[in-house]
């Protein structure tokens, strides 16, 4: 097993924006582990997305259900496609155990959705748990805390 250096796993946060930047969800969707989860709570603080609402918590089949919607001829939220814009913050290394493998990673963002006429505006905080699986970097928990994360939403049609 490799050792990853902090510069990998920030380069690895900043591609994994990148690719949602330019629509690859498919390829975006690769980076998770098999049991990997994004989650976007609720409540400022939230512990357990299981216990307690959460705006999303979503497993890889769910994610891969929700690319399968946005690819598809008869998804008219999504005509013209919605495009969005990661602006980040250097991600900084929170939490590293190379004996385990595993490492996280906070990145404080501003996201942009737009579609047509509408731009929405986000503002919040990505923390990825990634793990070293095989010879490559791997999303274990992608969780997106959100400034107003209790606010009223529209719909959310991308990823952050």
């Amino acid at each position: 097993m490799s050792t990853p250096t902090n510069q990998q796993l920030i380069d690895f946060v900043v591609a994994e924006a990148n690719l949602l930047d330019e629509l690859r969800f498919d390829d975006w969707l690769a980076l998770f582990t098999e049991d990997g989860r994004y989650w976007m709570p609720l409540a400022h603080g939230q512990t357990d997305p299981r216990l307690h609402a959460s705006l999303m918590f979503e497993d890889k089949l769910l994610l891969k259900v929700r690319i399968e919607r946005l690819h598809g001829a008869r998804t008219f939220s999504q005509q013209p496609t919605s495009r969005c814009h990661h602006l980040l913050q250097q991600p900084v290394v929170t939490a590293r155990d190379d004996v385990a493998g595993t490492y996280t990673c906070r990145t404080a963002f501003h996201y942009v959705e737009s579609r047509r006429d509408t731009q929405t505006l986000y503002a919040g905080w990505a923390t990825h748990t990634l793990v070293w699986q095989g010879d490559a970097l791997r999303i274990q928990l992608k969780r997106v805390d959100l400034v107003n994360c209790d606010a009223a939403f529209g719909n959310i049609q991308l990823f952050m």
